[in-house]
């Protein structure tokens, strides 16, 4: 079993607009960590980039040995895992970094169903609606 597993998400009210990710970390001994983030003016594909590296950067925090990530961007994963090309460049970079990131740790990707994601979904529409709302 990985030592942590996470869902993560990422929205924007508009495509681009105001955006938020929400990410959903568990341990093997059961603690969860939950993330709910404004991150300004963006495009879905970069809250969803976004959402990822929280989750790598909180693996690398704690010292984790491995990190299995189930995201609802078919796009990311099918990037993150080679599968699709990264053509836009603000992308690419957010790739790369995720890439770079995700060597700290045995590190796995799969995409799933909005269904099955959406505790990570209602976190990054939460933090764009506070926000909104300040």
């Amino acid at each position: 079993m990985p030592d942590l597993v996470a869902y993560v998400d990422g929205g924007s009210h508009g495509n681009p607009g105001p955006s938020g990710i929400g990410v959903v970390i568990e341990s093997h001994d059961g603690e969860i960590t939950r993330i709910a983030r404004w991150i300004g003016h963006q495009d879905n594909n970069v809250a969803e980039y976004v959402a990822l590296l929280e989750a790598l950067q909180h693996a690398i925090a704690v010292k984790a040995k491995t990190l299995h990530v189930y995201s609802d961007s078919e796009v990311m994963v099918k990037q993150m895992t080679g599968e699709y090309a990264c053509r836009s460049a603000r992308l690419h970079s957010l790739n790369w970094t995720c890439r770079k990131l995700a060597r700290a740790v045995d590190f796995s990707i799969e995409h799933i169903q909005r269904e099955d994601n959406c505790e990570a979904n209602q976190l990054a529409h939460r933090a764009v609606r506070q926000r909104e709302t300040l």
